[in-house]
């Protein structure tokens, strides 16, 4: 028996949002916490490489469990209980029953690093989040973290993201806009940014109108924005921003936010 899904192909989802790669990866804990407490004991997947994984309504799935075992390594004393890596290896303890401690949960934890969390969790993640991510990378690394603590941190950036605890005090960008209520611009092919929602412009996730804001004066193509009605999978709203004003549509629940130097060459 299989799970059906599309198949992970590693550098599509480097091009993808940083959003929906931490998604791929706290889905990889979620399972990854399942298996070290199932009711068979403790699993290890064996043949643990990207192509054993499918993504499945945007959820990450193993294909199928011919190469998960609940064998946990017999050992007389701790000399055989080491977990050997290419470029690691990791002392363990023998327990009292004969049995390496939790060999199979930190195997699987360190291949989730080596294979998905290096590649996928740094790269354009929002400053603020770097330094929580760079803990998880040392402590899953170097096996201090289980998978207990692995998904404590997951859910802790988590928690920042959504909230929007994670953004700094800054000065307020907003003010720097002109906000006209009960009109939206028409979405058509605009400037490229990275990594858009959109391939057709710069379609962002963001926290507020304000990130927005920051966000649109930081690229010097950007002369305004929309919030959509849109969400990603955190509920965070989908930001369009433009290089230029397009002709305004009436729509009674959307902003259109301009910047005021690029009104005042535009009659309004």
């Amino acid at each position: 028996m299989m799970e059906l899904g599309s198949p992970l192909e590693m550098i599509q989802l480097l091009q993808t949002p940083w959003e929906e790669r931490f998604k791929i990866c706290l889905s990889l804990v979620k399972l990854l916490f399942y298996l070290a407490h199932s009711p068979l004991g403790s699993i290890v997947l064996l043949d643990f490489q990207p192509r054993q994984f499918v993504m499945v309504d945007g959820n990450l799935k193993v294909t199928d469990m011919d190469d998960a075992s609940t064998e946990e390594l017999s050992c007389k004393e701790d000399n055989d209980c080491t977990l050997e890596f290419p470029t690691k290896s990791f002392p363990l303890k023998c327990s009292a029953i004969g049995k390496c401690e939790g060999i199979n949960e930190k195997k699987n934890l360190f291949n989730a690093y080596r294979y998905f969390f290096t590649y996928l969790l740094p790269h354009s993640a929002p400053a603020a989040l770097r330094p929580f991510l760079s803990d998880i990378l040392n402590a899953t690394g170097d096996l201090r973290y289980g998978i207990n603590e692995t998904l404590e941190a997951f859910e802790k950036v988590l928690h920042l993201y959504k909230s929007g605890l994670y953004l700094q005090k800054r000065p307020l960008h907003l003010k720097d806009f002109i906000s006209l209520k009960g009109f939206r611009t028409v979405e058509g092919e605009d400037y490229k940014c990275w990594p858009s929602y959109s391939h057709l412009g710069c379609l962002l996730s963001v926290h507020s109108a304000e990130e927005a804001a920051r966000i649109c004066n930081s690229q010097l193509q950007c002369q305004s924005f929309i919030i959509t009605q849109r969400r990603t999978w955190t509920g965070r709203p989908l930001a369009l921003f433009q290089s230029s004003l397009t002709d305004l549509i009436p729509d009674a629940n959307s902003v259109v936010y301009i910047k005021r130097s690029a009104s005042s060459g535009e009659r309004l």
